[in-house]
């Protein structure tokens, strides 16, 4: 198993808490896993990317063209790390409509933001993101029970950050299979 993945959004988004499960999620696999991230300016809302590889690598960035997925929070972070995607490479992306410039890649938009409104918690967005990557079988190294198992373990004795983080993480994956078909 060899999987590379680009995260990204702004600061304050979790970027850095997905990458967490992610990678959580491959060591409980028994893979080896490498992670790296950018967040200099992310406490003034700056763009945050987060490198994460799955399997036998020596270095943790991902260089341009090889990525197999990359996982957007903010619609505007997609255009500025479409270049990392190798042909065919995955965009899941909190965006309410269609994104330009991603034609050859498989493209899963989920509103985010609203669904986390609805929530009653606005900083879910990167739990029902992830969901919305794993709803769409083979998109990810994992399944979606592993990284909910990951969550559970994190949150011990924390139940209703617990609840809240799960409604979230189940929301992405219930509003999967919606494929944006325009792009």
């Amino acid at each position: 198993m060899n999987q590379q993945l680009i995260i990204c959004g702004v600061g304050g988004q979790g970027i850095l808490f997905v990458t967490r499960l992610l990678a959580e999620s491959a060591i409980a696999k028994g893979l080896p896993v490498l992670t790296s991230e950018t967040h200099g300016m992310a406490q003034r809302g700056g763009i945050v990317v987060s490198h994460l590889k799955v399997g036998a690598f020596a270095s943790p960035l991902v260089r341009p063209g090889r990525a197999d997925a990359l996982l957007s929070l903010k619609p505007e972070t997609v255009a500025l790390h479409l270049h990392f995607l190798k042909e065919g490479g995955a965009v899941a992306a909190n965006a309410q409509q269609s994104l330009a410039d991603v034609a050859g890649h498989p493209v899963s938009l989920i509103d985010a933001d609203s669904l986390a409104l609805a929530l009653g918690d606005p900083q879910a967005v990167n739990l029902i993101v992830l969901g919305r990557a794993l709803a769409d079988s083979g998109t990810l190294f994992c399944t979606a029970e592993e990284v909910e198992a990951v969550i559970r373990r994190k949150m011990a004795g924390k139940d209703k950050q617990l609840a809240r983080a799960l409604a979230a993480f189940r929301a992405g994956l219930e509003a999967g299979g919606k494929e944006d078909g325009a792009c």
